[in-house]
């Protein structure tokens, strides 16, 4: 008797906590601003092109006979336009990375900065 009195209780607590749960959407996914200003290649760019590019565009794999290891490497894409247009989706090229999903729109955007503000090695 005094196991089924504890789980009644135990039951009626869950209940009542549960039952009036209210989501707040802007409490429980609050908005990220994604920070663009003042770009560093070491630091904003590099991480992102290594853990997106790096497994079929290094020295060794060089998928396509592109290699994106390397500021100078990555800089000839950059220079020719061919690393925005491939990770923006652009009509005429291959979209990156290949049978993945598209870079997030953050990390497109800090890209996208960084080459406007002239792709520097820093």
């Amino acid at each position: 008797m005094k196991a089924l009195k504890t789980i009644s209780l135990v039951l009626t607590i869950i209940v009542a906590t549960t039952g009036c749960y209210y989501d707040v959407e802007e409490e429980l996914y609050p908005s990220i601003e994604c920070q663009t200003m003042e770009m560093s290649y070491a630091n904003d760019i590099l991480p992102i092109i290594e853990s997106n590019c790096y497994g079929c565009h290094n020295t060794v794999a060089k998928f396509g006979n592109i290699i994106l290891e390397g500021y100078s490497q990555l800089l000839k894409h950059v220079d020719d336009g061919s690393l925005l247009s491939v990770i923006r989706h652009s009509a005429g090229f291959s979209p990156m990375p290949k049978n993945g999903a598209k870079l997030l729109e953050c990390e497109i955007e800090k890209i996208e900065a960084w080459v406007a503000d002239g792709a520097l090695n820093n």
